[in-house]
């Protein structure tokens, strides 16, 4: 109900009969009245949490380890962007488990549709639809994962959080969640390759305690032919072999290891992030570290830097032959300021031990009784080979989004040549996709 407020002559009004406008002496001397309606109580409204990722360049992931498929929508994509379903299986297939000996023996091929988004070959500016049918789940390894929490695992976490969760294959905490961001990384590479000459490389560094010396690979040079030449994803034949080795000694003891994936950026483009809070490193850091079995994040000298001084650890400036300013050494990783300076993008990423192990270990059922629990289920030994392509996803995301939004601000207006380049040396040249005639 409304209510009313009436006041009483102003102190020290002007009497009537004074110069003031008639207008301002009958405010003075009528009662002021105010009308207030009754506050509406709008009903709280929270965002879906936790399943959207970019703001320009915006991907949503959707499904669950043992539902009927997983997929996503990106929205945001630019038009006239040749696109098929092929493009995106190329990275899908080298996320895909089934795949080797070293990797879980779950058997899908995870052929993906596309469902809108796409005309004739092109995208067309409205959401990308991706969908991939789960087509080998089995439930019933799950039994005993309904009742007791498995150690190190999202089990509890989950009830902790909702109360509820999927018990079969771990629900959204399952890896297979990673397709919805496989595919819509393949989209992101692909613009960054063709408007940039951006490339996304990763690699396995390192298995348990098999590790990669340092400068045993070439950044400048190393390629995905040399990455993909055998089943571990390291570009080293030699600690290849001794990585391949150390994952199948414990599949058979039925028990896991963790590693590091490396991931270079070549060619990205200067300006690349913003301070303060969405420094490109930060943006990097959320979006590897929100990848199943994150455990650590680096850049660059990362933890290592710790044990340099400044005139030890700093990046000397020069020209190049170009007139570039470029640095003589990287210990920045091609970050400074938290924006990229063109010198090559390094990081990485550690990855624990696989939880869900086939020996036997203390917990406790969801009625908090102590017990021991086998799992059952099929499971990777080393997540670390099938997530070379999942880091390559979160950072090509990262980095198309930046994309857009340096050209959205800085870009946008002529840019000032003395101290900035353009985002791209030359414009896009995408080859025309097969029209259907």
């Amino acid at each position: 109900m409304a209510s009313s407020i009436t006041s009483k002559p102003f102190l020290g009004a002007t009497k009537p009969g004074s110069s003031l406008s008639s207008d301002l002496q009958r405010l003075s001397f009528s009662s002021l009245h105010i009308s207030i309606k009754p506050r509406t109580h709008k009903k709280l409204q929270i965002q879906a949490a936790g399943s959207a990722f970019g703001n320009y360049f915006r991907v949503t992931t959707f499904g669950e380890s043992h539902g009927g498929g997983v997929g996503c929508i990106v929205d945001g994509c630019p038009p006239r962007i040749p696109l098929s379903e092929a493009d995106l299986q190329v990275d899908l297939d080298r996320r895909r488990p089934g795949q080797s000996r070293i990797t879980t023996p779950r058997k899908e091929t995870d052929t993906c549709r596309i469902y809108s988004g796409v005309s004739e070959g092109m995208t067309t500016g409205t959401p990308i639809h991706v969908f991939v049918p789960n087509t080998d789940q089995r439930g019933h390894d799950y039994k005993e994962m309904s009742i007791a929490y498995r150690p190190s695992h999202a089990d509890a976490t989950y009830d902790m959080k909702y109360g509820v969760r999927a018990v079969q294959g771990g629900g959204r905490s399952s890896a297979r969640e990673t397709i919805g961001r496989v595919a819509p990384g393949a989209i992101a590479k692909k613009i960054l390759k063709q408007f940039s000459g951006t490339e996304v490389l990763a690699y396995v560094s390192q298995v348990h305690q098999v590790v990669l010396p340092d400068g045993s690979v070439d950044h400048d040079t190393v390629t995905l032919d040399q990455i993909e030449s055998n089943i571990v994803r390291c570009p080293n034949p030699e600690y290849a072999e001794k990585m391949i080795s150390a994952i199948d000694a414990v599949r058979t003891r039925g028990d896991s290891i963790g590693g590091i994936v490396t991931c270079i950026v070549r060619n990205a483009p200067r300006g690349l992030g913003s301070p303060v809070f969405d420094k490109l490193e930060a943006e990097l850091a959320k979006a590897v570290m929100s990848l199943p079995a994150t455990k650590g994040f680096e850049v660059g000298s990362g933890f290592a830097g710790t044990f340099l001084t400044g005139s030890e650890h700093n990046d000397e400036f020069f020209t190049d032959e170009h007139g570039r300013v470029r640095t003589r050494t990287n210990r920045s990783g091609g970050i400074q300021g938290g924006i990229s300076n063109g010198e090559i993008i390094n990081m990485r990423v550690a990855f624990k031990p696989t939880a869900t192990i086939s020996k036997k270990q203390q917990t406790v059922t969801r009625e908090k009784k102590e017990i021991e629990l086998i799992a059952r289920g099929r499971h990777d030994p080393c997540v670390v080979p099938r997530a070379v392509p999942m880091v390559e996803a979160m950072v090509a995301l990262v980095l198309v989004d930046q994309l857009m939004a340096q050209h959205a601000q800085c870009n946008l207006l002529p840019i000032n040549p003395d101290l900035q380049e353009p985002l791209s040396l030359k414009f896009p040249n995408f080859e025309p996709a097969n029209r259907q005639t």
